[in-house]
């Protein structure tokens, strides 16, 4: 267990939970319990869903500026071959639901973590945004690359060029999040949404997101073929067999799967 990111698990759920206060800097201590967390959740068989949380006060506020601010450009070239980038990789990589729950600020290297999830819950009041350019540099966690895949390019380049906090109302009609919550509520709305999940068909859950994730990457023809493969390899599940018995002997929404 880490001591300022931890792997909690109920009921099927996993919450990664950020625990550095006042604001959950990202130093190179959460980056690397964060890369660790990560894989767990992805290896476990008892976590169907993971929610990522800040607690009730903040979601993360960015890197931690005072560690940056003296590293050269030798220090940080080779920090980000297994720093945050590489953190960030392994909570994308995760092949199972997430969500991210936002409270307060989910600001530069917190919002790319938020944009590693799968879906973002946010409360009314929360603030998000990629203020990188403020210090003379820009996201490198995968803030161009994935807000730009989430919202476009033009609206994309607007938050990155002027790094703004984005108010949540705004936040939500530009699609940098998905869903607004009261301030209290975040954890609970996040976790309603994970729990449904946890007795869903985990194979199937995890090619759709290979699927999805996978053919952004690369060209529609090749996207398609991607989806062919795997939706091929689901007949080699157990859950496919369960799914489609139970289709044809109690109709839909009646499966119960073991997740294999």
């Amino acid at each position: 267990m880490g001591e300022l990111v931890r792997l909690e698990v109920d009921g099927g759920i996993g919450t990664i939970r950020l625990d550095r206060p006042p604001m959950n800097a990202l130093n190179r201590r959460i980056e690397q319990e964060l890369h660790e967390v990560a894989v767990e959740a992805a290896e476990r068989s008892d976590v169907r869903a993971v929610i990522v949380y800040g607690g009730e006060k903040v979601f993360a506020a960015g890197a931690d500026i005072k560690e940056m601010a003296e590293m050269s450009y030798g220090d940080m070239a080779a920090k980000e071959r297994s720093g945050l980038s590489a953190a960030m990789n392994a909570v994308a990589a995760i092949p199972k639901p997430t969500v991210a729950a936002l409270t307060g600020y989910a600001l530069g290297g917190g919002f790319e973590l938020a944009l590693t999830c799968d879906r973002r819950i946010a409360a009314d009041n929360a603030r998000v945004g990629q203020p990188e350019i403020l210090l003379g540099v820009i996201p490198g966690a995968g803030g161009t690359q994935r807000l730009a895949r989430l919202i476009g390019p033009s609206k994309a380049k607007d938050i990155i060029y002027t790094g703004r906090f984005v108010k949540a109302e705004e936040a939500l009609s530009l699609g940098m999040v998905d869903e607004l919550v009261a301030a209290d509520d975040v954890y609970a709305a996040a976790r309603r949404w994970a729990e449904q999940f946890v007795g869903g068909a985990a194979q199937a859950l995890a090619a759709a997101k290979s699927a999805i994730d996978d053919g952004l990457d690369v060209d529609l023809d090749s996207g398609l073929k991607i989806e062919t493969n795997l939706f091929a390899a689901m007949f080699a599940t157990e859950d496919q067999t369960i799914g489609m018995r139970s289709f044809l002997e109690n109709g839909p929404g009646k499966a119960q799967f073991t997740g294999e």
